[in-house]
């Protein structure tokens, strides 16, 4: 049911900020912004071959990416696996004793559904499943 890494999401205080090193120092180019108002978070997206890094910033002190960079600091925050089957990769880590933070898939950057598994069932990795709607 997973298909590829999808893409590596990484929390920064500031996209304005950040941008810069992964287009300059880098050579890549931003896919554009979004802001995904349910998580209280604004992502730019940059393509790296077959997979993506998402930028991810805070868009209010309560946001889990906010909380995220408080305990801490920027960094890696997910990796996100493409999936063909998303209530099915939910069911299969749920029969595995795997904790989800969501039962059922949320929209998501990207126009996907995505849905997430709790670090602490999966040796420290905040694991998320997506999917094209």
């Amino acid at each position: 049911m997973i298909q590829k890494i999808d893409h590596i999401g990484i929390a920064v205080r500031s996209l304005a900020a950040s941008k810069p090193y992964y287009e300059k120092a880098l050579g890549l180019s931003s896919d554009g912004e979004e802001e995904v108002a349910s998580q209280k978070v604004k992502t730019a997206f940059f393509s790296c071959g077959e997979v993506h890094l998402e930028l991810l910033e805070p868009t209010a002190p309560d946001s889990p990416i906010a909380i995220f960079i408080e305990k801490n600091g920027e960094g890696i925050h997910h990796i996100a696996f493409r999936t063909n089957d998303i209530e099915g990769q939910l069911s299969q880590a749920k029969d595995a004793a795997v904790r989800l933070v969501h039962e059922v898939p949320i929209e998501g950057a990207g126009d996907k559904l995505v849905a997430f598994l709790h670090p602490k069932s999966t040796y420290g990795v905040l694991t998320e499943f997506c999917t094209p709607k």
